[in-house]
């Protein structure tokens, strides 16, 4: 379900990004989250009459940070490219690996996944602060998304919880997208990009990460998040065509076999 869950987010991603030169990283966020919502809303099927305040609060925490990863992911892409803002956003995961790690074999594992992912996006000359600062702040989203979803999954059955997150967060881009939108006129190829991503970066990872940790601990998933900066050079490759040199291969193999290290521990 992680593979599954992460494939699919940068896949999602690496169309979304297609969209950008016509409705800009906001649009197509807002075209996402709208999808998203509408998907995981035919799935979850959230009771909203019976949420209690209890569960009400980690919902609408979810909401507020799918809203600001997905804006602050986009508009990093846009700034330092996939690769890059991917690892930036690794950071959040890798983070709270580390915090929540009891066990020397999880740091071990961590670190030269870490190093790693620095190596596959590694800055370029066209990097610049104000993208940086976003990528951070996806990292520190991406982070609480992991720790709120555990909350979610524990206190709603289902997807219901994801389903409602995903709803209200649809609900804050309405005032967004009509704005962006209304500015700049989307194609239908740009609507099908973004309404793609809105499938693969929302609606499939959110619903299985949810599964997923309620079966895995939050340090193990925050460790085998590391896979993501290498699907994201694999997938720039083939959908991007972005070709990648020895340094990054290997790379992508010192980030599987820390995975797979990781796996095998617990």
């Amino acid at each position: 379900m992680m593979t599954g869950g992460a494939l699919s987010n940068q896949l999602g991603a690496a169309v979304g990004a297609l969209a950008f030169p016509v409705i800009g990283p906001a649009g197509v966020v807002a075209v996402r989250q709208w999808v998203a919502a509408i998907a995981l809303l035919a799935v979850g099927r959230p009771r909203w009459r019976t949420f209690t305040w209890r569960q009400w609060w980690p919902v609408l925490s979810l909401a507020v940070v799918f809203a600001t990863m997905n804006l602050s992911l986009y508009t990093a892409v846009e700034h330092l490219g996939l690769g890059l803002a991917v690892t930036l956003e690794f950071l959040g995961p890798l983070g709270v690996a580390l915090a929540s790690s009891r066990r020397a074999a999880d740091l071990l594992c961590a670190v030269p996944a870490a190093a790693a992912v620095a190596v596959l996006a590694r800055p370029r000359p066209s990097a610049d602060g104000l993208g940086i600062a976003l990528g951070l702040l996806a990292g520190v989203c991406w982070a609480s998304y992991i720790l709120l979803n555990r909350v979610v999954g524990a206190r709603l059955p289902g997807a219901q919880g994801t389903a409602a997150a995903a709803v209200v967060s649809a609900a804050l881009y309405v005032p967004v997208g009509a704005v962006v939108l209304a500015h700049r006129p989307p194609t239908a190829a740009a609507l099908g990009h973004a309404a793609a991503a809105g499938i693969l970066s929302s609606a499939v990872p959110f619903v299985l990460d949810l599964l997923a940790l309620r079966r895995v601990p939050a340090r193990f998933f925050g460790v085998f998040m590391s896979v993501n900066p290498a699907f994201a050079a694999l997938i720039g490759l083939v959908v991007l065509h972005q070709r990648l040199g020895a340094a990054e291969w290997l790379a992508i193999a010192v980030v599987l076999g820390a995975n797979a290290a990781m796996r095998r521990g617990a």
